[in-house]
This record gives C-alpha cells, structure tokens and sequence, in this order.
C-alpha cells in the first residue's frame, strides 16, 4: 500500500508520515520524504516548474517500484503535478491519497524565510499550488498535534484494512 501526503512546505506532511511510521506496527513499511530524494540524487535539481516535474516523476517512479515489492510506503511530499497524481492512481496499486490543507497564514508562521518572498521558485509566493482535486481523505491542519495523532491512527487502520 502507497499512503501519499501531500501539501504545501510547512504544512506537516512529515510530521504525520513519522507518527504513522511510529504508531504502525507493520514490519515493512519505509518512508519516503521529497526533501530526503533530493538530497540522495545531490544531482544539482533547482526549484523551478522543469526541475520540480523531474524530482516529482523520479519520486512517483520509485515509489511503485518499491511498493510492487509489497512494502507499505508512506510519502511525504509537496506534489504539485496534477498530471503525476493521476498517474500514480493508475499505477500504483492501493494507492491512497492525504491532502494536508493548511491555511498561508500559519504557513508563513513555520516556515518564515522560505515564505519570506527572498527566495525564488517558492510555490505558493511565486508558482502556484495545484490543489489535489481527488484526495481520498482531506485534513485541515491548524496547527493540532492531537489532530495529526487521530488522523495518523485513521490511516493506520487504512494500511491494514
């Protein structure tokens, strides 16, 4: 099973994919984090639309390779390719989607120099969000660790079911 979170920078993708890996007991489960990937390839991918398209197809790729090795993989990433989402509900096999949904005010509050409008390429300041349109479950994250913890126990029992 693929459980792929997605949303904007600060939004807590990551911190609902360690809870989940934490809280599971599933033997064969990784991570996969898109910050992570760009550090593992270190192959010099910018920020822009072009760069980001390329990290988002190696992202998708590797997961459906991993995932038809019958390991559950949780991805934390921010996915802005409407075009990749649909491909990895093609493709990938139990595939299921989480939308973190974080109002840009308290965004800006976590993330304050990547929101601060002197870095380029930033989406959500100068690209824009492709908000997810088929999300199988949809979080409004203001800011409640207890509400990530509930919505981490729900997807738990999504894995196993």
């Amino acid at each position: 099973m693929v459980i792929w979170i997605l949303g904007m920078s600060g939004s807590g993708k990551t911190t609902l994919a360690k809870k989940i890996l934490q809280k599971s007991k599933i033997k064969k489960i990784i991570h996969i984090d898109g910050d992570t990937i760009r550090r593992i390839y270190s192959d010099k991918l910018g920020h822009t639309l072009s760069d980001r398209r390329i990290n988002a197809e190696r992202i998708s790729k590797l997961v459906k390779y991993i995932s038809d090795q019958k390991i559950t993989v949780v991805v934390s990433v921010l996915s802005n390719f409407p075009a990749w989402l649909n491909w990895n509900r093609k493709y990938i096999k139990n595939y299921y989607e989480v939308f973190l949904n974080t109002n840009f005010d308290i965004l800006k509050k976590r993330k304050k120099l990547l929101y601060s409008k002197k870095i380029k390429n930033v989406i959500g300041i100068d690209l824009k969000f492709n908000r997810p349109k088929k999300s199988d479950l949809v979080i409004n994250n203001c800011n409640n660790l207890v509400e990530l913890n509930k919505f981490a126990k729900k997807i738990i029992k999504k894995i196993k079911d």
